[in-house]
């Protein structure tokens, strides 16, 4: 089977596109880089032809709220018509645990903006839901940062392995259409100013968090349902502290 994986050289998009191969398909790993660009439609309709799957996984190179929003329905909307001239029987895409609830934050709104443009499209298609990956932590704790101390919200959080999120994208990508959002989960709950916590303490880090239920994620206040599911999601089998020991060594 003939799948396009646009993003394919991201974090997600390399590992799932390294699993699709694997288990034996045609995989087309579609970046800007390799000719394939959703935001002017170069390149999308020769990697299109004969594809019976595509997997969205690109993300927007900027969070600001208007250029995010133009980012997602300009991509969305240039694939999507992309995809029906071609005959795309699949359209897959990763989204966020929590979208519809955190609309105040322009990120958020422009991931809903695509998840609409992919209902409305007539593709059948699939919405994979995840938690936050561990390998953002680092970012997070950045976002929150003021001299030596990070303002995180104490609103808990469900983070998820890359490679767990590889792993459920690849299986999505081989399944039938599901015409409905599905969501993925790490194993374990956490409060995210005390996971930021455990993360700076194992970096050798000094700064400090500071826990404030006023602190925005991203633009958005949060509250303990927020970024985590209660939708039966797909469980990752990897824990942070197995994330970490194997992805990241102190300095």
């Amino acid at each position: 089977m003939k799948i396009v994986v646009i993003g394919g050289t991201g974090l997600i998009g390399s590992k799932t596109v390294e699993r699709l191969r694997k288990r034996g398909h045609d995989v087309i790993a579609a970046s800007p880089n390799s000719g394939v660009n959703t935001i002017t439609g170069e390149g999308l309709a020769e990697a299109l032809s004969g594809t019976e799957v595509v997997l969205d996984l690109a993300n927007s190179p900027s969070f600001e709220d208007k250029a995010v929003l133009e980012f997602f329905e300009t991509s969305g909307r240039n694939l999507l018509a992309a995809e029906k001239l071609a005959g795309v029987k699949h359209h897959i895409a990763l989204s966020v645990v929590g979208t519809e609830r955190l609309q105040e934050s322009g990120y958020f709104r422009g991931k809903l903006a695509q998840e609409k443009l992919i209902k409305a499209s007539g593709i059948p298609y699939t919405i994979v839901h995840s938690t936050q990956f561990m390998e953002f932590v680092g970012g997070i704790a950045r976002s929150g940062t003021v001299g030596q101390t990070v303002h995180l919200s104490p609103a808990y959080v469900q983070p998820i392995a890359s490679d767990d999120v590889a792993d459920a994208m690849a299986d999505v990508a081989l399944s039938a259409p599901a015409n409905a959002t599905l969501e993925i989960a790490g194993p374990e709950r956490a409060r995210l100013s005390e996971l930021v916590a455990r993360y700076l303490k194992a970096m050798k880090d000094p700064r400090t968090t500071e826990a404030d239920v006023e602190a925005r994620y991203f633009g958005a206040r949060l509250n303990d349902q927020s970024l985590v599911s209660d939708n039966n999601p797909r469980l990752g089998s990897i824990t942070f502290e197995q994330w970490f020991a194997k992805s990241i060594q102190p300095t």
